[in-house]
């Protein structure tokens, strides 16, 4: 958290997953855009719901704005979300969500990159939650770190910095 908050650490840089249609994406594939990008899963009982809709609320108030902003949903879970679930579940908050995964590797690294902590509680139980940062990265069209919404950001305030950085 310290990293993100002072400026000083890199933050962020390329990936490449796969999304909800089995496309594969890279960070490059979003250059142009203003990107919201989202680290959760979909067995996620509280915060990544919750996050999310505020996400989707945004968008939909920037009206024609709004097409210049993507956002990005990284699942921390790739074990227990298919593609499938993935199209599912994003399309509830805003069609145009893309969601993403990658192997559990890739998914560890990309996480390292971006600052966000995450781990499998009980894994061993086989039911299990993951304990993981919750906020959304704001990336510049250029793909570059700006800023982070800490978790329960209201739609209102995220779409005041994402039309600063339109």
């Amino acid at each position: 958290m310290a990293e993100l908050m002072s400026g000083k650490a890199a933050v962020g840089g390329p990936f490449t997953l796969t999304d909800q249609y089995g496309k594969t994406r890279t960070l490059d594939d979003f250059r142009g855009s203003v990107v919201l990008l989202y680290f959760g899963y979909t067995y996620c009982p509280d915060v990544c719901p919750t996050d999310l809709a505020a996400i989707g609320a945004m968008l939909r108030s920037l009206g024609p704005q709004g097409e210049a902003v993507q956002p990005l949903f990284v699942t921390l879970d790739p074990q227990r979300d298919t593609p499938a679930v993935l199209r599912e579940y994003v399309a509830a908050f805003h069609p145009r969500f893309i969601a993403l995964r990658g192997s559990e590797e890739e998914t560890r690294e990309l996480a390292l990159r971006y600052k966000v902590f995450y781990e499998k509680v009980r894994p061993e139980a086989g039911t299990y939650l993951i304990d993981h940062a919750a906020f959304t990265l704001l990336l510049n069209r250029a793909g570059d770190y700006v800023a982070f919404f800490p978790p329960g950001t209201k739609a209102e305030r995220m779409a005041v910095m994402v039309r600063e950085t339109l």
